[in-house]
């Protein structure tokens, strides 16, 4: 696993999603630092955000899971929020209407209604991921900061590269990106407090080896 400031790995489960996740920071601790990962143990701090405890344990970890899908971020460089969602039928524009600022929910209006699904995630999965960056939750992070929307719907596909994490307008301390994997069914947000590389690995198989992510096309969300 390349060394980069904030190391993500994510994927699918038809199992306990929250066990999987759990799991996989474990080990993805261990390649990062070269530990085995019984070295490393998941605590918490009094706001809920997850940590790692061990000598070498990497200072900033996130976790997100959900509806048979996983994922986790491990950084160096600064505090990290990940969040995932699978892609499926929910009333977007209501939801935007309540989530989203006045901008967000227009765009988002002017969409097919087949692509409105995906696209509130994108835009939702990035409040996640900031609000669990900044480690106040959605409330006291990402509900507070606008997230720009794509220029174009769907966004251009990456082709395997990872997402490169951009400042927010109206909060240049916070980077934020978020990317359609596994030929859309699910979406990926990160955010970081720090400007930082991002090494993205998906579908990682029981020994804990992983393929880069495949970026494609295309009720309340799962936290």
């Amino acid at each position: 696993m390349p060394h980069a400031g904030l190391t993500v790995l994510w994927g699918p489960t038809d199992g306990d999603a929250r066990a999987a996740a759990h799991t996989a920071l474990l080990r993805g601790a261990a390649r990062l630092t070269g530990s085995p990962p019984h070295a490393f143990r998941t605590a918490y701090e009094p706001g809920g955000r997850p940590r790692l405890a061990g000598a070498a344990a990497p200072p900033h970890v996130s976790i997100s899971h959900g509806r048979g899908v996983w994922a986790v971020a491990l950084g160096t460089t600064g505090p990290v929020g990940v969040d995932i969602e699978t892609v499926r039928p929910l009333p977007a524009l209501r939801l935007a209407g309540r989530w989203l600022d006045a901008a967000a929910a227009h765009w988002l209006a002017g969409l097919p209604p087949a692509a409105r699904p995906a696209a509130f995630l994108w835009l939702w999965t990035q409040k996640e991921a900031i609000g669990k960056a900044h480690g106040r939750g959605l409330r006291g992070g990402g509900l507070s900061r606008p997230v720009p929307v794509p220029r174009r719907w769907p966004p251009v596909p990456a082709h395997g590269r990872p997402p490169v994490l951009r400042p927010l307008a109206e909060d240049p301390g916070t980077f934020c990106a978020a990317l359609l994997a596994d030929s859309g069914r699910h979406v990926l947000a990160l955010a970081s407090a720090a400007p930082t590389a991002v090494d993205l690995r998906g579908h990682p198989g029981p020994g804990g080896a992983a393929a880069p992510a495949d970026p494609g096309r295309a009720g309340r969300p799962a936290r």
